[in-house]
């Protein structure tokens, strides 16, 4: 029988506290991937901080000391040591509401922060040239088909891969989201062309409402492996050097706010919970956006008016 190691305060003990907080995860109804982050960032912890060792002994001193223990035993940079960090300051977080420890604030480390790649518009151009439905075979017109789908979506590879055939309305012009990062379904509009590309495709990939959209040969759902293994194929055989599907995602954020896409609407687009992220494509384009900035700019655009005006 396992003896609680409660105190008198109400703290609890590393281990006790992490099966709590995994619970109250699980009630939150949190994906598994997410869970076996936070398990992965305990399991981290816990190689410094002994799980035996009681909550309320976690100070901000025991952070600092963690951090140096993360950048002396192993090659991490401070990218991969904020990705641990964040998943920790999660779990202190709920300690700290739950009254297990005190209160202190966790700052995540400086990073250079690398503009995010995207695809170029010779890439798209190359990659959105529609194959010979007479002579492509159905896993070429596939990939072509999502390619459009993740340009004109910015939708996650596991957002993808679990869209059903009955998820579309293309007469209205939308998809349901079943499966997104924060597990919340989503409701997004779906362009003309993209409604024109998926009416043409699923004559062709046929199926059941309840099929999946992007499917195998055999009409089976599409792993995530499955998908990049696709897409890496595809963007090759054009003579794309970049593969990634992630890259799409960051090109229709950046295509975006070039054209002046309102950031609110954006964020919801993207199933961010926040606009944290979508600062960073701000900062990150921020070279790109000075390109025809007189052409938007309120003074300029005056100024130029004022010179067509006749003087005389």
């Amino acid at each position: 029988m396992k003896m609680t190691m409660q105190t008198e305060n109400g703290s609890k003990n590393v281990c006790e506290g992490f099966e709590e907080f995994i619970k109250y995860c699980r009630v939150k109804n949190l994906s598994s991937k997410t869970i076996s982050y936070y398990k992965e960032c305990f399991r981290k912890f816990t190689e410094f901080f002994s799980e035996e060792k009681m909550l309320d002994e976690i100070t901000e001193e025991t952070i600092r000391d963690y951090i140096l223990h993360l950048k002396a035993n192993t090659e991490a940079n401070n990218t991969s040591i904020n990705t641990r960090l964040r998943g920790l300051r999660v779990m202190l977080n709920y300690f700290m509401k739950q009254g297990y420890m005190g209160s202190f604030k966790i700052n995540l480390l400086k990073t250079n922060k690398k503009i995010k790649e995207t695809y170029t518009n010779q890439e798209l151009k190359i990659l959105l040239e529609k194959p010979d439905l007479k002579e492509c075979n159905f896993a070429e017109y596939r990939s072509w088909v999502i390619v459009n789908y993740l340009l004109a979506t910015g939708n996650r590879l596991n957002t993808i891969i679990n869209v059903k055939i009955e998820d579309l309305d293309l007469e209205e012009g939308y998809v349901k989201l079943r499966r997104t990062k924060n597990n919340h379904e989503q409701i997004i509009p779906i362009s003309r062309e993209l409604s024109k590309v998926l009416l043409e495709y699923l004559e062709y990939r046929k199926g059941d409402p309840e099929d999946y959209l992007f499917c195998n040969k055999y009409s089976k759902k599409l792993t995530p492996n499955a998908a990049k293994i696709a897409i890496r194929k595809y963007n090759r055989r054009r003579g794309v050097g970049k593969t990634s599907i992630h890259l799409f995602r960051h090109t229709f954020a950046k295509k975006w706010i070039l054209a002046g896409g309102d950031i609110f609407r954006l964020q919801k687009v993207l199933g961010h919970k926040s606009l944290d992220m979508v600062r960073e494509y701000v900062e990150m384009f921020g070279q790109d956006l000075k390109k025809d900035f007189g052409k938007f700019n309120a003074l300029d655009q005056l100024v130029e008016q004022k010179e067509h005006i006749n003087m005389e």
